[in-house]
């Protein structure tokens, strides 16, 4: 039985349209926002969620999801909170939902009883942005045999051997990292990372969704010419605060995804 999310990439690339992932941290402000920003959120167009575990040491993103994490966790969310989350939204959305969660998390769960009980609630993948697919032994047995799919990251450094072995682990999709450098960056010269999602595609069939420093219609619409998902995290949780003390700020932030999906399907595919 194939998943969500490669049942989404396929049926994407059939109608001729690029997956846009987007990216809140659950519990920022509370998981009831959280649920409600999902359902909006694919309503306005996002294809893929991705929720973020909140850590308190999360050292791949910038200052914007850093805050976001304080803030949940100050809501007193954890993994323990956001799989009944998940479970409650499974009853109102087929959309596929990836969780991007720091190992320690994973490893004071127990990776066993977090793959099943994540699979159980409906999650459908896994970053963790802490443990390269070369170490994530603990992990990889575990979500095999529950049916969660690890998606992998490419670094703009990667070499070509490096690459090839990274896209050889990932299922889902592979998180193409378009900079060096924490997520909220801006992103870097187009040509560069067309490049390198073109050499990601020579070693695999997997989709690449390029993330870190997608911040406007504009940049979605760049990348989705050359790749097969936008990553929008950072600019998301930025209109969140812009919008916190406002009664629409769910209305809001999908107003701003809506407008990041127009700007996808209106960008010409580059050949591959």
């Amino acid at each position: 039985m194939t998943s969500r999310l490669d049942r989404t990439f396929t049926a994407l690339k059939q109608q001729g349209e690029k997956a846009l992932i987007a990216y809140v941290m659950a519990g920022d402000p509370s998981l009831q926002v959280t649920e409600e920003l999902v359902v909006a959120l694919e309503e306005a167009g996002a294809d893929v969620i991705e929720l973020g575990v909140p850590f308190s040491d999360p050292i791949a993103d910038g200052p914007v999801i850093q805050q976001a994490a304080e803030r949940a966790l100050r809501s007193k969310t954890s993994l323990r909170t956001i799989l009944p989350m998940v479970a409650r939204l499974r009853a109102r959305t087929e959309i596929p939902l990836v969780l991007m969660a720091y190992y320690n998390n994973i490893h004071a769960f127990g990776p066993e009883r977090f793959c099943h009980e994540a699979v159980q609630a409906g999650v459908d993948g896994l970053i963790v942005p802490d443990m390269p697919p070369d170490e994530a032994g603990p992990l990889k047995g575990p979500a095999a045999a529950a049916g969660l799919q690890l998606v992998c990251m490419i670094a703009p450094t990667s070499t070509a051997d490096r690459r090839a072995f990274v896209a050889s682990e990932s299922q889902g999709f592979i998180y193409y990292v378009s900079l060096t450098g924490i997520t909220g960056a801006k992103l870097l010269n187009v040509a560069d990372v067309e490049k390198n999602v073109a050499k990601i595609r020579k070693v695999t069939k997997v989709p690449v969704a390029v993330g870190f420093g997608v911040a406007t219609p504009e940049d979605a619409a760049n990348v989705a010419a050359i790749a097969d998902g936008v990553i929008v995290g950072s600019a998301i949780v930025k209109k969140m605060v812009a919008y916190q003390q406002q009664p629409d700020m769910v209305k809001q932030v999908a107003g701003f995804v809506r407008s990041l999906k127009t700007a996808m399907k209106s960008a010409p595919t580059k050949t591959r």
